[in-house]
């Protein structure tokens, strides 16, 4: 069973950064892709960013150009750096791993339904 647990949240102001840590309990990353999630109350969850095997990312439209996913295989540490804050990524962050197909062959949103395994969740609130 591997065990994810994130770190970083915080509450931060509108056009802050925040960097969310993901570890996992195991060698993880060799043969999963790894991705972040979020979730507000009533909402599903959101595909926010993902990095395949081959070490190449994706990422929702809402966070492309303010968010980079970054992982340290050596120290078994999953990065979410994000950037230019809006109130609007206020949410549950969680860390994901699965498989899933590899960035170029993929089309469309990324799916909580390829991920098996998941963190327990950091909270971030942005405030304007």
């Amino acid at each position: 069973q591997v065990e994810l647990e994130e770190t970083g949240g915080d509450s931060v102001q509108s056009g802050g950064s925040l960097r969310l840590s993901c570890h996992a309990s195991e060698f993880t990353y060799m043969g999963y892709c790894m991705a972040w999630f979020r979730q507000t109350p009533g909402k599903e969850r959101e595909g926010v960013a993902l990095i395949d095997t081959d070490g190449i990312s994706d990422y929702a439209d809402s966070v492309k150009g303010r968010f980079t996913i970054s992982q340290d295989n050596a120290k078994n540490l999953l990065y979410l750096k994000m950037s230019s804050l809006k109130p609007e990524d206020t949410a549950m962050y969680y860390c994901a791993a699965g498989r899933c197909l590899p960035v170029h062959e993929r089309g469309g949103s990324i799916s909580p339904a390829e991920f098996d395994y998941w963190g327990q969740g950091t909270q971030v609130t942005v405030s304007s």
